[in-house]
């Protein structure tokens, strides 16, 4: 009552998250709940990412439908499909299905920022069939696994630096095939925005290489620890003897192979000019899969600049076409352009400022939000994000502080209640 004349507002949420699991906990995302637990002010999960990122937006629109006495404007409740692969539900929002004016986007993992701005991205996918052979000479196996890295969120995180399992099984591949070992098969990473964690590969060698292999691994894997020993503390590289693989991929391929993984950037290509600190294009090299005959290299790219995220997309479609893959681009959303001068910002920075005396962190991310496709189709309406402490999203180390929360939902209904006329 009251607000029925006030700016109608948009609440949106994605309802899937990224599914990542430890090797350690048996478990199944399709038939399994998610086990929280709480640790001090953090909820966490055993062993696999938590689903705040999005469940706690999801949580906080749930909590305004259901309420009788929280005072707001009329509300557009969005819920959509997808956000963690390509978006594809909001990239299917009509233009017209919307009434608000004003969008409140729940989807900030610091809750002392406020997002006004966001990379865009574009998926580049190379496939292609890889002919096996047979090499009797070839008589042992060896099983290698990269493990222990962090991991994390291929946008919010890719600024700290951290290890990448493709890239790091890569410099492993090589060092091996200098040694006379051939690749068998290679599984590696998983999503496209969560920084690779683990790999697995299975390689075949002569009995008269093996102790020169395991030497050479042996100080590649010292290097390797030593050079992650900040970022990634726990690096592992093992290996173990298996059974001699009976088919390996050709001597060309594997050095086709090694050249276009070693030039597939991976991390930071460009830091913004205009934004201190803002990563403006990046790129994740997510996922690399040998099976069978079948290559599958994933990568996702991200800028808040459109020419030049399309510009890093070629370079990598042109590298994975050296060695013969077929390459796709596709999944491609839009950037958000921050708007520092609109009312909503305006509003809530003074509304931070009042209840808890600190001025809010005003900034633009590197991850990719829905808010850039639905300021696409609603150029006139009003952007932002916010929300609470969220912590090692994209990884089995997410956690969401329950503190912030609480802080978080009083700014949220303080802003409801004090939403501007635009």
């Amino acid at each position: 009552p009251g607000m029925e004349h006030r700016t109608p507002v948009v609440m949106p949420a994605h309802l899937d998250m990224v599914h990542q699991k430890n090797n350690d906990p048996q478990f199944d995302f399709d038939s399994e709940g998610i086990k929280m637990c709480v640790e001090g002010d953090w909820v966490r999960a055993e062993g696999t990412t938590l689903g705040a990122d999005n469940g706690i937006g999801v949580a906080f629109i749930m909590a305004v439908l259901a309420s009788k006495d929280i005072t707001h404007p009329a509300i557009d409740a969005l819920f959509t499909i997808d956000e963690e692969t390509g978006m594809t539900g909001a990239l299917a929002l009509e233009p017209n299905m919307l009434n608000g004016k004003i969008l409140l986007n729940i989807d900030t993992e610091d809750d002392d920022e406020l997002t006004i701005g966001c990379a865009g991205g574009i998926d580049v996918s190379a496939t292609r069939k890889v002919d096996l052979v047979s090499d009797t000479s070839l008589d042992k196996g060896f099983e290698i696994t990269v493990k222990g890295l962090n991991g994390g969120h291929s946008g919010m995180d890719i600024h700290k630096g951290l290890g990448n399992a493709n890239k790091i099984m890569n410099r492993v591949l090589d060092a091996v095939s200098q040694c006379g070992a051939r690749l068998s098969s290679i599984d590696g990473g998983s999503l496209r925005n969560a920084i690779p964690r683990e790999s697995i590969m299975e390689i075949a060698v002569a009995s008269g290489n093996v102790s020169k292999m395991e030497q050479a691994l042996e100080e590649l894997s010292a290097e390797l620890v030593s050079e992650h020993h900040t970022t990634d503390p726990d690096l592992e590289i093992t290996w173990s003897e298996i059974d001699a693989p009976e088919q390996v991929v050709s001597i060309e391929f594997q050095k086709a192979f090694i050249t276009a993984i070693y030039g597939a950037h991976n991390g930071i290509y460009r830091m913004s000019p205009d934004i201190a600190g803002l990563v403006q294009t990046s790129n994740n090299v997510a996922r690399v899969a040998l099976k069978d005959e079948d290559l599958t290299v994933l990568c996702l790219t991200r800028s808040a600049v459109e020419s030049e995220k399309n510009d890093l997309a070629r370079a990598l479609q042109l590298n994975f076409e050296s060695m013969g893959c077929e390459v796709v681009l596709d999944g491609s959303y839009p950037g958000w352009a921050p708007n520092p001068q609109s009312n909503i910002l305006t509003t809530m920075k003074g509304l931070y400022v009042e209840m808890f005396d600190a001025q809010p962190k005003v900034e633009a991310c590197h991850a990719g939000l829905e808010c850039g496709i639905l300021g696409t189709n609603y150029p006139e309406m009003e952007l932002i994000s916010f929300g609470p402490n969220i912590r090692g999203a994209h990884s089995p180390d997410e956690k969401c502080q329950i503190s912030s929360v609480q802080k978080s939902w009083k700014f949220l209904l303080a802003t409801l209640e004090n939403i501007p006329n635009v």
